[in-house]
Protein backbone atom coordinates (compact mmCIF):
# COMPACT_ATOMS: atom_id res chain seq x y z
CA UNK A 1 0.00 0.00 0.00
CA UNK A 2 1.56 3.46 -1.05
CA UNK A 3 1.94 5.06 2.27
CA UNK A 4 -0.10 8.99 2.43
CA UNK A 5 2.70 11.77 1.97
CA UNK A 6 3.28 13.39 5.43
CA UNK A 7 4.70 16.66 4.06
CA UNK A 8 3.94 18.86 0.96
CA UNK A 9 6.84 20.66 -0.55
CA UNK A 10 6.21 24.55 -1.64
CA UNK A 11 5.81 23.39 -5.58
CA UNK A 12 4.05 20.41 -4.77
CA UNK A 13 1.36 22.85 -2.68
CA UNK A 14 1.43 25.25 -5.33
CA UNK A 15 0.65 22.84 -8.04
CA UNK A 16 -2.29 21.17 -6.07
CA UNK A 17 -3.44 24.55 -5.33
CA UNK A 18 -3.60 25.51 -8.82
CA UNK A 19 -5.57 22.13 -9.27
CA UNK A 20 -7.96 22.70 -6.44
CA UNK A 21 -8.78 26.41 -8.07
CA UNK A 22 -10.34 24.66 -11.22
CA UNK A 23 -12.72 22.42 -9.49
CA UNK A 24 -13.65 25.40 -6.89
CA UNK A 25 -16.79 25.99 -8.70
CA UNK A 26 -17.99 22.03 -8.27
CA UNK A 27 -17.39 22.18 -5.27
CA UNK A 28 -19.26 25.08 -4.26
CA UNK A 29 -21.84 23.35 -6.29
CA UNK A 30 -22.16 21.07 -3.66
CA UNK A 31 -21.45 23.66 -0.53
CA UNK A 32 -23.87 24.03 1.76
CA UNK A 33 -22.90 27.68 1.48
CA UNK A 34 -22.86 27.47 -2.24
CA UNK A 35 -25.64 30.10 -2.93
CA UNK A 36 -24.34 32.63 -0.07
CA UNK A 37 -20.74 32.48 -2.24
CA UNK A 38 -22.10 33.10 -5.22
CA UNK A 39 -22.55 37.00 -3.63
CA UNK A 40 -20.59 37.80 -0.68
CA UNK A 41 -17.87 35.02 0.79
CA UNK A 42 -18.41 37.35 3.78
CA UNK A 43 -22.16 36.22 4.22
CA UNK A 44 -21.59 34.28 6.87
CA UNK A 45 -19.54 36.59 8.77
CA UNK A 46 -22.35 39.02 8.26
CA UNK A 47 -24.88 37.50 9.84
CA UNK A 48 -23.19 37.15 12.96
CA UNK A 49 -21.88 40.24 13.33
CA UNK A 50 -24.32 42.31 12.11
CA UNK A 51 -28.01 40.49 12.82
CA UNK A 52 -27.95 37.62 15.37
CA UNK A 53 -25.59 39.34 17.29
CA UNK A 54 -27.06 42.33 17.74
CA UNK A 55 -30.72 41.39 18.11
CA UNK A 56 -29.46 39.45 21.09
CA UNK A 57 -27.84 42.47 22.84
CA UNK A 58 -30.58 44.20 22.14
CA UNK A 59 -33.81 41.90 21.89
CA UNK A 60 -32.86 38.88 23.74
CA UNK A 61 -33.49 37.03 20.78
CA UNK A 62 -31.26 35.62 18.07
CA UNK A 63 -32.79 36.85 15.12
CA UNK A 64 -32.00 35.28 12.07
CA UNK A 65 -29.70 32.63 14.65
CA UNK A 66 -31.17 29.59 16.14
CA UNK A 67 -29.30 30.16 18.74
CA UNK A 68 -26.83 32.55 20.29
CA UNK A 69 -24.46 32.08 22.88
CA UNK A 70 -22.80 35.53 24.22
CA UNK A 71 -20.90 33.71 27.11
CA UNK A 72 -19.07 30.81 24.81
CA UNK A 73 -19.20 33.36 21.81
CA UNK A 74 -20.87 31.05 19.22
CA UNK A 75 -23.69 31.28 17.17
CA UNK A 76 -25.79 28.24 15.64
CA UNK A 77 -27.79 28.73 12.09
CA UNK A 78 -30.01 26.58 10.21
CA UNK A 79 -27.96 26.31 6.86
CA UNK A 80 -30.17 27.11 3.78
CA UNK A 81 -29.10 23.73 2.27
CA UNK A 82 -30.72 20.32 3.47
CA UNK A 83 -33.35 19.62 5.59
CA UNK A 84 -31.33 19.18 9.17
CA UNK A 85 -28.03 21.07 8.94
CA UNK A 86 -27.00 23.65 11.01
CA UNK A 87 -23.62 25.67 11.31
CA UNK A 88 -21.74 26.55 14.06
CA UNK A 89 -20.13 29.79 13.90
CA UNK A 90 -17.87 32.01 16.49
CA UNK A 91 -19.11 35.41 17.15
CA UNK A 92 -15.43 36.38 17.10
CA UNK A 93 -14.19 37.25 13.30
CA UNK A 94 -12.16 33.79 12.80
CA UNK A 95 -11.57 32.73 8.94
CA UNK A 96 -11.01 29.02 9.23
CA UNK A 97 -9.23 26.10 9.78
CA UNK A 98 -5.82 27.88 9.09
CA UNK A 99 -6.64 30.61 11.75
CA UNK A 100 -3.85 30.55 15.06
CA UNK A 101 -6.76 31.14 17.32
CA UNK A 102 -8.15 28.01 16.81
CA UNK A 103 -5.04 26.53 18.67
CA UNK A 104 -4.44 29.24 20.85
CA UNK A 105 -4.44 28.39 24.36
CA UNK A 106 -7.21 30.31 25.47
CA UNK A 107 -9.08 29.37 22.23
CA UNK A 108 -12.94 28.13 22.35
CA UNK A 109 -14.20 24.30 22.49
CA UNK A 110 -16.16 25.16 19.43
CA UNK A 111 -15.83 21.18 18.33
CA UNK A 112 -18.00 20.47 22.18
CA UNK A 113 -20.22 23.26 21.35
CA UNK A 114 -21.38 21.95 17.85
CA UNK A 115 -21.49 18.51 19.19
CA UNK A 116 -23.78 19.59 22.27
CA UNK A 117 -25.72 21.55 19.50
CA UNK A 118 -26.49 18.30 17.29
CA UNK A 119 -30.30 18.01 19.35
CA UNK A 120 -31.10 20.44 16.69
CA UNK A 121 -30.64 17.52 13.85
CA UNK A 122 -32.46 15.34 15.78
CA UNK A 123 -35.46 18.26 16.37
CA UNK A 124 -35.33 19.14 12.66
CA UNK A 125 -35.95 15.52 12.07
CA UNK A 126 -38.34 14.52 14.72
CA UNK A 127 -35.62 11.89 15.29
CA UNK A 128 -33.86 10.45 17.82
CA UNK A 129 -30.46 9.70 16.05
CA UNK A 130 -27.67 7.40 17.32
CA UNK A 131 -24.50 9.52 17.98
CA UNK A 132 -22.27 7.46 15.17
CA UNK A 133 -25.00 8.92 12.75
CA UNK A 134 -24.38 12.59 13.37
CA UNK A 135 -21.70 14.28 12.64
CA UNK A 136 -19.45 17.70 12.49
CA UNK A 137 -17.32 18.69 9.46
CA UNK A 138 -15.11 21.35 8.51
CA UNK A 139 -13.48 22.54 5.34
CA UNK A 140 -10.30 23.08 4.10
CA UNK A 141 -9.51 26.71 3.14
CA UNK A 142 -9.20 25.43 -0.71
CA UNK A 143 -12.79 24.08 -0.45
CA UNK A 144 -14.88 26.18 1.39
CA UNK A 145 -17.27 29.20 0.14
CA UNK A 146 -17.27 31.23 2.92
CA UNK A 147 -14.56 33.14 4.90
CA UNK A 148 -16.04 32.25 9.04
CA UNK A 149 -14.79 29.61 10.41
CA UNK A 150 -17.87 27.51 10.56
CA UNK A 151 -18.57 23.58 11.73
CA UNK A 152 -21.39 21.60 9.93
CA UNK A 153 -23.71 19.60 12.09
CA UNK A 154 -25.75 17.20 10.04
CA UNK A 155 -25.93 13.35 9.57
CA UNK A 156 -23.65 10.80 8.82
CA UNK A 157 -23.82 9.03 5.45
CA UNK A 158 -25.14 5.31 6.16
CA UNK A 159 -22.66 3.81 3.94
CA UNK A 160 -19.34 5.78 5.42
CA UNK A 161 -20.83 5.53 9.55
CA UNK A 162 -20.68 1.68 8.19
CA UNK A 163 -17.15 1.49 7.77
CA UNK A 164 -16.20 3.55 10.68
CA UNK A 165 -17.46 1.27 12.51
CA UNK A 166 -14.63 -1.00 12.13
CA UNK A 167 -12.94 1.54 14.47
CA UNK A 168 -14.88 1.86 17.59
CA UNK A 169 -12.63 -0.12 19.66
CA UNK A 170 -9.22 1.48 17.96
CA UNK A 171 -6.65 2.24 20.61
CA UNK A 172 -7.13 5.78 21.33
CA UNK A 173 -4.98 8.40 20.13
CA UNK A 174 -3.66 6.42 17.54
CA UNK A 175 -3.76 7.06 14.11
CA UNK A 176 -5.12 4.53 11.31
CA UNK A 177 -5.66 4.94 7.72
CA UNK A 178 -9.07 3.91 5.94
CA UNK A 179 -10.71 4.77 2.71
CA UNK A 180 -14.14 6.66 2.83
CA UNK A 181 -15.94 7.53 0.14
CA UNK A 182 -13.35 6.63 -2.79
CA UNK A 183 -10.85 8.72 -0.48
CA UNK A 184 -7.94 8.36 1.87
CA UNK A 185 -8.46 10.09 5.44
CA UNK A 186 -6.63 9.01 8.69
CA UNK A 187 -9.34 8.26 11.71
CA UNK A 188 -8.89 8.52 15.76
CA UNK A 189 -10.98 7.67 18.02
CA UNK A 190 -10.91 9.86 21.47
CA UNK A 191 -12.20 10.36 24.54
CA UNK A 192 -13.47 14.11 24.74
CA UNK A 193 -13.42 16.53 22.31
CA UNK A 194 -11.80 19.30 24.35
CA UNK A 195 -8.31 20.17 25.76
CA UNK A 196 -5.48 17.83 24.32
CA UNK A 197 -8.23 16.20 22.35
CA UNK A 198 -10.00 19.15 20.72
CA UNK A 199 -9.64 18.33 17.06
CA UNK A 200 -7.91 21.26 15.86
CA UNK A 201 -5.33 21.00 18.18
CA UNK A 202 -4.79 16.94 17.30
CA UNK A 203 -4.81 17.79 13.26
CA UNK A 204 -2.32 20.87 13.98
CA UNK A 205 0.20 18.49 16.18
CA UNK A 206 1.05 17.66 12.52
CA UNK A 207 0.61 20.80 10.51
CA UNK A 208 1.51 23.56 12.80
CA UNK A 209 2.51 25.91 10.09
CA UNK A 210 -1.37 27.55 9.16
CA UNK A 211 -0.31 27.21 5.26
CA UNK A 212 -0.62 23.13 5.85
CA UNK A 213 -3.45 23.36 8.46
CA UNK A 214 -5.34 25.46 5.77
CA UNK A 215 -5.19 22.47 3.44
CA UNK A 216 -6.45 20.18 6.33
CA UNK A 217 -10.36 19.00 6.44
CA UNK A 218 -11.65 17.36 9.54
CA UNK A 219 -15.18 15.58 10.37
CA UNK A 220 -16.16 14.00 14.11
CA UNK A 221 -18.87 11.72 14.84
CA UNK A 222 -19.41 9.24 17.49
CA UNK A 223 -17.29 5.79 17.73
CA UNK A 224 -20.59 4.39 19.05
CA UNK A 225 -24.39 5.02 19.79
CA UNK A 226 -23.41 6.40 22.77
CA UNK A 227 -20.42 9.24 22.64
CA UNK A 228 -20.00 9.31 26.05
CA UNK A 229 -19.72 6.32 26.30
CA UNK A 230 -18.10 5.26 23.51
CA UNK A 231 -15.88 8.01 22.89
CA UNK A 232 -15.55 10.51 19.37
CA UNK A 233 -14.05 9.45 15.72
CA UNK A 234 -11.77 12.20 14.22
CA UNK A 235 -11.69 12.12 10.81
CA UNK A 236 -8.83 13.80 8.66
CA UNK A 237 -7.73 14.36 5.08
CA UNK A 238 -5.76 16.91 2.99
CA UNK A 239 -4.74 17.62 -0.22
CA UNK A 240 -1.22 17.17 0.87
CA UNK A 241 -2.18 13.66 1.27
CA UNK A 242 -2.18 10.91 -1.92
CA UNK A 243 -5.38 10.06 -2.19
CA UNK A 244 -6.95 12.48 0.03
CA UNK A 245 -9.15 15.62 0.22
CA UNK A 246 -9.51 18.79 1.67
CA UNK A 247 -13.37 18.06 2.20
CA UNK A 248 -15.12 15.99 3.59
CA UNK A 249 -18.36 17.45 3.63
CA UNK A 250 -19.58 14.88 1.45
CA UNK A 251 -18.93 12.34 4.12
CA UNK A 252 -22.31 13.72 5.65
CA UNK A 253 -25.82 13.38 4.38
CA UNK A 254 -27.67 16.65 4.07
CA UNK A 255 -30.75 14.57 3.27
CA UNK A 256 -30.89 12.85 6.36
CA UNK A 257 -31.86 9.86 5.25
CA UNK A 258 -30.89 8.08 8.43
CA UNK A 259 -33.51 9.10 9.64
CA UNK A 260 -36.26 7.86 7.95
CA UNK A 261 -34.59 4.48 8.98
CA UNK A 262 -35.83 5.15 12.39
Amino acid sequence: MTKPATALSTRGLARRVVHLATVVAVAFASSACARLATVDSNALWKIVDVRCVPSQQATGTPGQCTVVDLDKRYVVLKDILGRSQFLLMPTDRITGIESPLVVAPDARDYWSDAWDSRHYVQQAVKRALPDDQLGLEINSEYRRSQNQLHIHIDCMQREVSATLANHANDTPGRWRWDTLDGERYRIMRVSSLSGADDPFKIVARDHPDPATMATQTILVTGAGPSAARDGWLIINSGIDVEGGSGTAEGLLDHACRVADDH
